[in-house]
C-alpha cells in the first residue's frame, strides 16, 4: 500500500509538471519575447522551458551593459577577500536569482561532451536567426574546450560546471543583445542608442 501511494504520487507530480509544461507552451505563443526564445534555444544544454524561466526570472537581460554584470547579478562570480595589499578570491558570491543560476547550472552539464553539429541541435535551432546559430556554434566550440582543459587539469566536476555556466551567461547576454532590437522594433531600439549615447556623455 505504501508503494503504491509512492508510485501514485510521482505519476500525479510527473502530470503537473506536463500540464504547466502544455500552459507554458501556449503561453509563448502569445509573449512578446518568443523570437528571443527560439534564438537562445539553439544553445546546446537550453530547451524552450529553460529559455523562459532564464528570461522570466532575470527580466530584461539586455539592461545589463557587458556579460560581466549579468554573472555578478547571478552571484556566478567569485568572491573576493581582501586586506591591505593582500587579494584572496573564494567560492562564487551567491548572490542574486537562484532559479536562473541552478537553471544555468544544470544546462552547463551538456558541455562535457565534444563540440559537434547533431541532427538534434540542428533541429533545435532551426527557428533561430543565424546570428544566434552563430553565436551558439562559438558558444560550443568555446564551452566544450573550456570543460575539457579544466577537468584534464583536475578542477572538480562541480566546479568546473560553475565555472562553464558564469561563460554561458554571458553568450546568453550576447544573444540577447542581438534579439532584442529585431524584437522592439527599429523606433525602440533607436531611442535605446540615443539614450545610451546620452549617458556617455
Amino acid at each position: 500500500m505504501v508503494l503504491q501511494e509512492y508510485v501514485d504520487a510521482v505519476k500525479a507530480a510527473t502530470q503537473r509538471v506536463a500540464d504547466l509544461r502544455t500552459q507554458m507552451e501556449r503561453a509563448l505563443a502569445q509573449w512578446s519575447l518568443a523570437p528571443v526564445v527560439e534564438a537562445l534555444v539553439a544553445l546546446r544544454g537550453i530547451d524552450t522551458l529553460a529559455a523562459m524561466v532564464l528570461l522570466a526570472e532575470l527580466g530584461d537581460i539586455s539592461r545589463f551593459d557587458s556579460p560581466r554584470q549579468l554573472m555578478a547579478f547571478l552571484g556566478l562570480v567569485p568572491s573576493e577577500h581582501s586586506s591591505g595589499g593582500r587579494r584572496r578570491q573564494g567560492g562564487i558570491t551567491l548572490t542574486g536569482n537562484g532559479h536562473a543560476r541552478r537553471m544555468l547550472v544544470e544546462s552547463a552539464w551538456s558541455y562535457r561532451f565534444p563540440a559537434r553539429q547533431t541532427k538534434y541541435l540542428k533541429r533545435k535551432a532551426a527557428p533561430a536567426s543565424e546570428a544566434a546559430k552563430g553565436i551558439a556554434w562559438q558558444a560550443q566550440k568555446r564551452l566544450c574546450g573550456r570543460y575539457r582543459d579544466l577537468i584534464q587539469a583536475g578542477k572538480n566536476s562541480k566546479l568546473v560546471c560553475v565555472a562553464i555556466a558564469r561563460e554561458l551567461a554571458g553568450f546568453i547576454w550576447a544573444i540577447v543583445r542581438e534579439e532584442i532590437p529585431r524584437v522592439r522594433g527599429p523606433r525602440t531600439s533607436g531611442k535605446r542608442q540615443s539614450i545610451n549615447r546620452h549617458r556617455m556623455r
